[in-house]
C-alpha cells in the first residue's frame, strides 16, 4: 500500500480508533462493534499485551473490510515487529526519522507523532504519509488551527481530546483525520461485555462525520 492509498483509507471515515489495553479475548468483538458503527480503521498499540497476535488475527478476519495497523511504535525494532505481524500502517508517538524512512521505503503508510512545526516538517520530509499531532489535547484546537497556516500542505491527524461534540471542529480547521482512544474504547464496558456501547459511540461519531460539510 502506498502513501496515496493510506490517505484514501483515512479519508473513508476520518477516524483512527486507538486500541490500547484490550484483552486478546475481546479484540474480535471490539472490531465487530466498531465495524457495525461504521468505523473501519483500527490501531492496536504495541504496548497492549499480545498486540502482534491481535493484529494477525484481525487481518485474517477483517483485513478485507478494515484498515488495521500498529501504534505506539517507538523504534526500528518495533516497526519491524509490527510489519511482520501484518500491520497495514504504522503510528508512532514520536518523530523517529529512521522509522519513517524504513516504512516509506517499504511502502507501508506511516503516521508519526510530532508536536512542533519543526518536528512536523522533519517527519513530512522523511516520508510520513500524514503526521499525528500529539498530544493535541494539551494545546487545543487553536494551536492546530495556527499550524494550518504555514503547514496546510501536510495532512495532520489530531490525537487527544476528540469527542462527538467537537469532532467537526477538528475537521473544520483542516485536520485530515482524528485519533480516538479511551472515549470510544472503554475498557470497563468491554470487560462487562457491553460491545453495543462501542457501536453506539462509533455510530454517533460517524454520523457527525457524515453531517460535516467544509465551510
Amino acid at each position: 500500500m502506498n502513501q496515496e492509498q493510506g490517505l484514501e483509507q483515512l479519508e473513508a471515515t476520518r477516524i483512527v480508533t486507538i486500541i490500547r489495553g484490550v484483552k486478546e479475548q475481546h479484540i474480535q468483538a471490539v472490531a465487530e462493534a466498531l465495524l457495525a458503527g461504521g468505523i473501519t480503521v483500527m490501531e492496536v498499540t504495541l504496548n497492549t499485551e499480545g498486540a502482534p497476535a491481535m493484529i494477525r488475527s484481525l487481518q485474517e478476519t477483517y483485513g478485507d473490510r478494515m484498515y488495521i495497523g500498529a501504534g505506539t511504535v517507538l523504534d526500528l525494532a518495533d516497526a519491524r515487529l509490527a510489519i511482520e505481524a501484518g500491520a497495514s500502517f504504522i503510528v508512532t508517538p514520536n518523530t523517529d526519522e529512521e522509522v519513517i524512512r524504513y516504512c516509506a521505503e517499504r511502502r507501508v503508510p506511516i503516521y508519526p507523532g510530532a508536536l512542533t512545526p519543526t518536528e512536523i516538517v522533519r517527519a513530512w520530509k522523511a516520508g510520513a504519509t500524514a503526521v499525528k499531532i500529539f498530544p493535541s489535547a494539551s494545546l487545543g484546537i487553536t494551536y492546530l488551527k495556527e499550524l494550518q497556516g504555514p503547514l496546510n500542505h501536510i495532512p495532520m491527524i489530531a490525537v487527544g481530546g476528540v469527542s462527538t461534540d467537537n469532532i467537526q471542529d477538528f475537521l473544520r480547521i483542516g485536520c485530515y483525520a482524528v485519533g480516538i482512544g479511551g472515549s470510544l474504547i472503554n475498557l470497563k464496558e468491554i470487560e462487562a461485555g457491553n460491545f453495543g456501547w462501542i457501536t453506539e459511540k462509533a455510530s454517533a461519531l460517524t454520523e457527525r462525520i457524515r453531517q460535516y460539510r467544509p465551510q
